[in-house]
């Protein structure tokens, strides 16, 4: 994928701008484009689907002042293109190796013993609740407020946790995303860890 461009302040506001005039429509919009994009990501069997739903607004947000100018119709839309060529960027650069291991792993998990689902779900949650213990207490109190609320409200609590913290409602974004990702590490270290 390209990580060259970041995405700043006035991009992200002249983004919003292109989605609705009223801020709190925009923002609405935003956040149910983007869920809507890790959701097509999800259902193409992507791993990284909030990377990729996340690259493809970069990308709209560093054309779209010269998309906005001439685009007719609803910007879900031009989203939703640009995501297709982002999914095909991924499909081109996922190693083989990777494909491989993902077969090999859901053959073993067939062939396999079966756990039951209760006992996944309180081992992932037990390490969870490990891995967060192990985080600095204001990444984990960012991380865990980060993720609370829905829809609307979700768009508000976010906004007010950024000013909280004195930063940009995308820095927090990328803050809670990397916290997010160590905690996924630490999760998969401990579920592959013996039990005692």
């Amino acid at each position: 994928m390209k990580k060259e461009w970041v995405l700043t302040q006035d991009a992200f506001d002249a983004l919003l701008d292109w989605l609705d005039a009223d801020r709190e429509r925009a923002g609405s919009k935003y956040e149910a484009i983007r869920l809507r994009l890790i959701k097509i990501f999800t259902c193409r069997g992507c791993s990284e689907a909030e990377e990729l739903a996340d690259e493809t607004i970069n990308r709209v947000a560093a054309r779209v002042v010269e998309v906005a100018a001439d685009y007719r119709g609803d910007p879900a839309h031009y989203f939703y293109g640009v995501s297709h060529k982002v999914h095909l960027e991924y499909l081109r650069k996922a190693p083989a190796q990777q494909l491989n291991l993902e077969t090999d792993a859901v053959a073993s998990n067939s062939i396999a013993p079966t756990v039951s689902l209760a006992d996944d779900i309180e081992s992932e949650y037990q390490c969870l609740e490990l891995c967060l213990d192990h985080l600095p207490t204001e990444n984990r109190d960012l991380v865990v407020r980060y993720y609370q609320q829905e829809r609307q409200a979700k768009i508000e609590h976010r906004k007010r946790l950024a000013t909280e913290f004195g930063i940009a409602v995308n820095a927090l974004r990328i803050r809670a995303h990397r916290i997010r990702l160590a905690l996924q590490e630490c999760v998969k270290d401990c579920l592959l860890q013996p039990a005692n």
